[in-house]
């Protein structure tokens, strides 16, 4: 009996030391181990947001509730969706590359100084990226000439991708919040 308690014990000893080695939920390794090369891709393109007319391409979600007027077509704290297009250049007609989906948020209470806060997914439809996209997440200064957002990542092509984007103002109506958005990308990631 007193063989079998040892055994037992000798068992259970021996099953709870190996069950720290197999309960990793993770691994680690270091970029290089993986043989990717860093490349830098500059991207040009611009970015239709409208929210006017019968098929607009941004709409209001959420809005506070408040009763304070606003002169803005984007007031303090409306949340918006969008699916905008992409395109190779500033006319309704030029050839689409792509959208940008994702939330804005309006977060400036003056308007003179109207920023919003978004988040992005811009993707690409043709050409070499097609199927790949870049994630923006920044604070987003709309009435400064040239404002910088973050680049946080990507998929696809740009898979771990980091970097920025320098937007201007091609066109903006501040009645309507319709805008055409001039779009330099600077994208660093692996291939």
């Amino acid at each position: 009996m007193e063989n079998k308690s040892i055994l037992i014990v000798l068992a259970l000893f021996l099953c709870s030391i190996t069950i720290p080695v197999h309960s990793e939920y993770h691994s680690e390794r270091s970029i290089h181990s993986l043989h990717l090369k860093e490349k830098v891709t500059q991207l040009h393109f611009y970015l239709f947001d409208i929210l006017s007319g019968n098929k607009p391409s941004a709409v209001q979600i959420a809005q506070p509730n408040t009763t304070i007027g606003s002169k803005s077509a984007v007031p303090f704290g409306h949340l918006y969706a969008f699916d905008d297009p992409l395109r190779e250049g500033p006319n309704a007609s030029s050839k689409v590359i792509g959208n940008a989906q994702g939330l804005y948020l309006s977060s400036s209470q003056q308007s003179e100084n109207f920023t919003i806060v978004m988040y992005a997914d811009i993707a690409f439809t043709t050409g070499k990226f097609k199927g790949s996209s870049i994630s923006v997440f920044s604070r987003n200064p709309v009435t400064e000439p040239v404002r910088e957002l973050a680049v946080v990542g990507g998929r696809g092509k740009f898979r771990m991708a980091r970097g920025f984007v320098h937007v201007k103002s091609h066109y903006i109506d501040y009645k309507t919040g319709d805008a055409i958005l001039d779009y330099h990308v600077t994208v660093l990631h692996y291939h």
